[in-house]
């Protein structure tokens, strides 16, 4: 079981590693470096300085054009937040949406490793199942890899304003932090239960959502008479998926809970991307973080 345990590791460092030069040679450096610019000194304006870093005070005290130097700050700290919801064991495709989310989580690690950043992780469902705290260094990615291929929550369901609260409270320092979920937490009206907690989070931290979804989430497929069973609840029911009126229904559900999730992060200022299994997340990684 170890051994296997150990292959599967290996197996996804190399391939998510490979991804990780590929990806974010530029990409996730320039997406968030150069973001934390810590004030270093005042020195007198040279020709060429950026006149927007202008010290008026100083400048009109010593009766000379002085500027603001700043410094990037180097070393971030990166902080995977992963759905272990049992809504996650859900695939129609090539995987499901849980090794889906476990792969991208591991290129974001690899990625802001090779950048030489901290990485941590927290693992979460109706609560927080699991934190490991950010730190550098290959004994502690390989950590977090065996816990993203191998974890076992205790809890079915999703509560993302618990990880987010946890996230608020747990990182002082500004961090990089990735929200990687189904985002099915929603109210009776197909709004997110997170709105307030996101809210917070986004203020506190440079906060990214990665929705990953199933095709046959969003549209049912003719198929007839199915029984049908909710993951994180149990619930079971039968459903006509010939019924033209329900795939609609389904269909018009889904598109209302997508659209209330964009509008809260429009209004948040958060970057999301949805990622759906049967993708090329590589694409889609790449264009998120170019718009970043």
């Amino acid at each position: 079981m170890e051994n296997e345990l150990l292959k599967k590791v290996r197996k996804i460092e190399i391939k998510t590693r490979s991804l990780s030069h590929q990806i974010f040679a530029g990409e996730y450096h320039s997406a968030f470096k150069g973001r934390g610019m810590a004030f270093s000194e005042v020195r007198e304006y040279q020709f060429g300085d950026d006149v927007r870093n202008m010290d008026w005070n100083v400048t009109a005290r010593l009766r000379a054009p002085y500027v603001k130097v700043f410094e990037e700050e180097r070393e971030m700290t990166v902080v995977l937040m992963v759905d272990v919801s049992s809504s996650g064991i859900f695939g129609t495709t090539i995987r499901t949406k849980r090794e889906l989310i476990a792969e991208i989580a591991a290129v974001l690690s690899f990625s802001a490793s090779i950048n030489n950043d901290k990485v941590g992780a927290l693992f979460f469902s109706t609560k927080v199942e699991k934190f490991i705290p950010p730190k550098k260094g290959r004994s502690h990615l390989l950590r977090i890899l065996r816990e993203l291929l191998e974890f076992t929550p205790q809890e079915s369901g999703t509560d993302i304003s618990e990880a987010l609260r946890f996230l608020t409270n747990a990182i002082k320092k500004r961090c990089n932090a990735f929200l990687l979920s189904d985002l099915l937490d929603v109210d009776a009206n197909a709004a997110p239960k997170y709105e307030e907690a996101l809210k917070i989070a986004a203020n506190r931290h440079d906060l990214s959502v990665i929705e990953i979804y199933d095709p046959r989430e969003r549209t049912l497929p003719d198929v007839g008479l199915v029984r049908v069973c909710d993951a994180e609840s149990g619930a079971q029911r039968w459903i006509n998926t010939s019924s033209a009126s329900v795939r609609k229904s389904y269909s018009q559900w889904n598109e209302k809970v997508q659209a209330e999730a964009e509008k809260l992060f429009r209004k948040t200022k958060v970057e999301s991307v949805s990622i759906s299994t049967s993708d090329d997340y590589v694409k889609n990684l790449i264009s998120f973080f170019k718009r970043k």
